[in-house]
């Protein structure tokens, strides 16, 4: 992921929302029938805008593998008359920010401006959007950046257990490789791949648009036609729904290292599921609760298996996992690994404590309004809720979602979900005393 953040002066004209987390989101269409969530807040000067394009790195076309990741690394190398340098210059000149990043699922689009600049800011955005470049030698010293990258990743025991673990889980699915490509990959990319990838991705019916600050939702309706109406509709299939294929075991990877880094996980759960809220606050107190998780107390503070251990609820759109991670010195993983199998079977057969849940919801809720601390990550949070088809009422209402969850409902869905015998571990280090069960 290659983004770029010029205006550090944005940090200081942030809004904060009240302690419960209200947010008063309109929904904007444009005369051109492009619709965007809205959060109105005249009081500062300052307008945020992020752009959600479905597909990201997985929509990479086959033989092209990491054409998404540089094409987005590349659109503001320049647009129209303007090199990458003056490209540069003038946004720098205008105090606006803009960032290009690819995900596995999305290409995401973010851009800060002052409402005095705002015309020419979203003039020089929308260059980048609908006519870049891909100047040959700006392309270049992007993809030699990119294969550094790569270079650093083959050596990262983290980056081996990720690449590994996806490998092994989707295979021939896009998650089952890098999103940023391979090396060798990389260095065959063409300018036409750039292009494809470019034409294949910002496209005006799939992308999500959050938008904050100084702009009523008449202006934002010109303003969307504008930066993207000249964006084309979309032509190709995104990847579809995979199953993966991993079975419970230990996998390793011998690498040269004094401490092993693990990555564990089985199936998941999708956000829209109905028991999604009792599992996301069972994660919480199993491994995503920091020092308040069983998983810390057991593998850390009782055991000092590792500096630190935790979950979280993978919610890839073609395959929700749920998934943990930690590191321990070479003599001590296997046993580790031993603790996180009892706990995975523990909270399956037994769920969790009254008390355990109280907490977990107390630290829930009090910390949920602490997301919301400026513009930029307004505009993100709608951005990120509409590209998964979350309800608009979401942010007001997801507290009431957390409280509402009892001991019964986790009991019900950790027998359902947490599934010991599907755990699968991928090791990389040298592990004393643990060998790969496949």
């Amino acid at each position: 992921m290659i983004a770029r953040f010029i205006a550090p002066a944005f940090a200081l004209i942030a809004f904060a929302l009240p302690a419960s987390a209200n947010v008063d989101i309109q929904r904007v269409t444009s005369p051109g029938g492009l619709e965007a969530w809205l959060v109105q807040d005249n009081s500062i000067p300052f307008v945020a805008i992020d752009l959600w394009f479905d597909g990201g790195g997985s929509a990479d076309v086959e033989g092209a593998r990491g054409a998404v990741h540089l094409m987005a690394a590349t659109l503001e190398e320049g647009t129209g008359d303007l090199d990458s340098q003056q490209f540069a210059a003038t946004l720098e000149g205008l105090a606006a920010s803009f960032s290009f990043s690819t995900y596995r699922d999305n290409l995401v689009v973010s851009a800060q401006m002052l409402t005095e600049n705002r015309e020419d800011a979203l003039a020089l955005l929308r260059g980048a959007l609908v006519e870049p470049s891909f100047d040959p030698v700006a392309v270049e010293r992007v993809r030699t950046q990119v294969i550094q990258g790569l270079q650093a990743d083959a050596n990262d025991p983290n980056d081996i257990a990720s690449l590994t673990f996806n490998e092994l889980a989707f295979q021939d699915h896009p998650y089952g490789s890098s999103l940023d490509g391979t090396i060798e990959s990389v260095t065959a990319l063409t300018r036409d791949d750039l292009v494809t990838a470019h034409r294949n991705i910002l496209v005006r019916d799939r992308v999500a648009i959050g938008v904050a600050g100084d702009i009523t939702p008449e202006d934002l309706g010109v303003l969307l036609d504008n930066l993207l109406g000249d964006l084309p509709l979309a032509e190709i299939e995104l990847p579809g729904d995979v199953t993966p294929t991993l079975p419970g075991g230990v996998s390793v990877v011998d690498f040269p290292t004094p401490q092993s880094s693990v990555l564990f996980g089985h199936s998941g759960i999708a956000r829209d599921d109905p028991d999604f809220f009792p599992a996301f606050v069972m994660n919480q107190v199993l491994g995503a609760g920091g020092y308040r998780s069983r998983l810390m107390e057991e593998v850390r503070e009782q055991r000092g298996l590792t500096y630190g251990i935790s979950t979280w609820l993978s919610l890839g759109a073609n395959s929700p996992m749920m998934m943990g991670g930690f590191s321990s010195s070479n003599d001590l993983v296997g046993e580790a690994i031993e603790v996180v199998q009892a706990q995975w079977a523990d909270i399956a057969e037994n769920g969790i404590t009254q008390a355990e849940l109280e907490a977990a919801q107390r630290y829930m809720t009090g910390s949920y309004p602490l997301r919301f601390e400026g513009n930029s990550e307004i505009a993100g949070i709608m951005a990120a809720m509409q590209s998964d088809d979350m309800p608009v009422d979401y942010i007001n209402t997801r507290n009431d979602n957390v409280m509402a969850v009892t001991v019964e409902d986790i009991q019900r869905v950790a027998a359902r979900l947490v599934d010991p015998d599907g755990l699968h571990f991928v090791v990389v280090g040298q592990p004393e005393g643990l060998e790969a069960s496949n």
